[in-house]
């Protein structure tokens, strides 16, 4: 479908604004004469001005542009196709460890079986895959319950795309038969899990939560489900996500917060907090490009881990940001997000941004030995959170020796943010270009819409420089995060959550109590570049010590 009726300097405006990604876009017509009156205006919207001569001297050159990306448009590029230019995270001279060990989880020899469906329902998994192990429950019995929730509740929290009850019972009585005859394959096996509707599984619709792509399926299987699945795991759903990565809203309805249904769960990654929030599966995988997994996990009130950029194999999953983009799990407790992301950890061929490092948890190493550090004007003044400080409190009772630092650079992180929007928009072209981002539900001016839009005239110099200033500003966090272990910090303070997620940093966002409405609230762990175990030392110290993550929204404790 054309878009007609747009005059001549708006087809130019976009040509000249947009360089890097196609930026002579036409909006689907066929412009007119190059004029300098067109480069004018298109300047204008860059913030430049160019002299009659130099106007008229362009363009020729603009014209042949233009033409060429006309060429360009008649190659169609599916969204899983990355661009040559690879985004690392490394600072100079830094290298992660590839001396993988054994892990060692500490897990208990046994574990009672409660009584209650719902009481076995809100188990970490580390304590389900005691009982699996001890043949106290079956998979089969424990996929069935998780199942019989979901088909009971994730109507009212409308965070279901596709339940897989029927391949979801036939992995479950494999794993109880291998286990009959003493095969093992670790402590994910036999227990249920599910997926954001990004990633894609041969033989299911992968929707990404919009309407152009509720009915399309992908011929392959996402990496990381191909990982779970051979760990032993038994997908049993693939849940909501905001359409195309971003809030709660997707073409089915909204993401409802499983503590206050008048309340959206917050996204992307909505229906995978949600679900595990209301006990519907023990953990599931989300995602995160600039908050996905730690905003919904704050709404909902449970723990997500945001791995280090290319710790993770992004194959099979939609892409948003091709930079930025980044997978993760989202369970009940810290010491579940490190048994599955031992799972999904490594190097993989299909995903050329992947970077192979260790990932060495065990539970015998002293938490004590970490230096942490904090963000100390985040806790103090009238915009802190006494649930934050609680958290501090709860580190100084346990004999932890907090450092206060500050977080300061020389780079604004906000301008540097729109080489998401531009990645995002080049991943969604045609979703402009043939009029397909009408049929999106959320059509506000700060949406997918308007924003792709917005970003074509983003010149590609302006791409390049943010690209520049991004490099300046992983050094300056590489120097700050690598004088502590851990830095403890407010999960939304300052512009820590912009940062963080430009310079690939992982973060584990975790329950700190509630809101005087009983709201979740949540606090975030810094480490630096594939440190993750000792995120999950401190963590682990935190909740085994307070039982924020152990709360359960009422509507769902049955």
């Amino acid at each position: 479908m054309e878009r007609k009726n747009r005059p001549q300097s708006r087809a130019f405006l976009i040509v000249f604004a947009s360089v890097f990604l196609l930026v002579g876009f036409t909006l689907g017509r066929k412009a007119g004469d190059i004029t300098p009156i067109s480069i004018e205006s298109a300047a204008e919207l860059i913030g430049l001005s160019f002299s009659p001569a130099e106007k008229d001297s362009m363009i020729s050159a603009l014209t042949t542009q233009r033409d060429n990306f006309e060429i360009l448009r008649k190659t169609k590029l599916e969204n899983s196709v990355a661009p040559a230019l690879i985004f690392n995270p490394l600072p100079q001279g830094f290298y992660p460890s590839q001396d993988q060990q054994n892990q060692d989880w500490g897990l208990p020899s046994t574990v009672d079986l409660p009584d209650k469906e719902s009481d076995i329902a809100y188990l970490p998994v580390n304590q389900l895959a005691v009982l699996i192990k001890n043949k106290k429950i079956s998979s089969a019995r424990l996929t069935k319950i998780y199942l019989d929730r979901i088909k009971t509740y994730s109507d009212t929290l409308q965070c279901l795309i596709t339940l897989l009850e029927e391949s979801a019972l036939e992995k479950a009585r494999a794993m109880d038969q291998e286990l009959a005859v003493g095969k093992y394959r670790g402590p994910l096996h036999g227990i249920p899990y599910g997926i954001k509707d990004l990633l894609s599984v041969k033989g299911t619709k992968t929707t990404w939560g919009a309407n152009p792509y509720k009915d399309q399926s992908f011929d392959k299987t996402a990496t990381v489900v191909q990982k779970l699945d051979d760990a032993g795991g038994v997908l049993v759903g693939k849940f909501t996500l905001g359409a195309l990565a971003m809030g709660d809203i997707w073409y089915g309805g909204v993401t409802k917060n499983p503590w206050n249904l008048t309340q959206g769960s917050s996204g992307s990654s909505a229906g995978s907090a949600s679900a595990v929030s209301a006990g519907l599966v023990p953990f599931a995988i989300g995602t995160e490009t600039l908050g996905s997994i730690v905003s919904p996990s704050t709404r909902n009130g449970v723990t997500g881990l945001r791995p280090t950029y290319g710790r993770i194999s992004k194959y099979g999953a939609m892409a948003l940001s091709w930079s930025m983009d980044k997978i993760g799990p989202i369970s009940r407790s810290v010491l579940d997000n490190a048994i599955v992301l031992a799972v999904l950890n490594g190097k993989d061929e299909k995903d050329p941004s992947t970077i192979p490092a260790a990932f060495n948890y065990s539970a015998k190493k002293d938490v004590k030995k970490l230096k942490i550090g904090y963000f100390k004007a985040y806790f103090e003044g009238d915009r802190a959170s006494k649930n934050d400080q609680e958290v501090l409190e709860v580190l100084n009772a346990q004999g932890i020796e907090l450092h206060p630092l500050e977080l300061k650079t020389s780079m604004n992180p906000g301008p540097i943010v729109n080489m998401l929007l531009v990645e995002g928009a080049a991943a969604f072209d045609e979703l402009t270009r043939l009029d397909l981002d009408d049929q999106l539900v959320a059509q506000r001016k700060n949406s997918w819409p308007n924003i792709f839009r917005a970003a074509r005239f983003i010149p590609a110099v302006e791409y390049v420089q943010m690209s520049r200033q991004r490099s300046l500003l992983i050094e300056e966090m590489h120097e700050l995060m690598k004088e502590y272990d851990v830095i403890v910090t407010p999960s939304f303070a300052g512009q820590q959550l912009q940062i963080t997620n430009l310079t690939g940093h992982p973060a584990l966002c975790m329950p700190n109590g509630f809101t005087a409405n009983g709201s979740p609230t949540s606090i975030t762990l810094l480490a630096n570049l594939f440190e993750e175990e000792k995120l999950i030392m401190l963590g682990r110290l935190i909740q085994e010590n307070t039982d924020w993550q152990a709360k359960r929204p009422p509507m769902f404790d049955k």
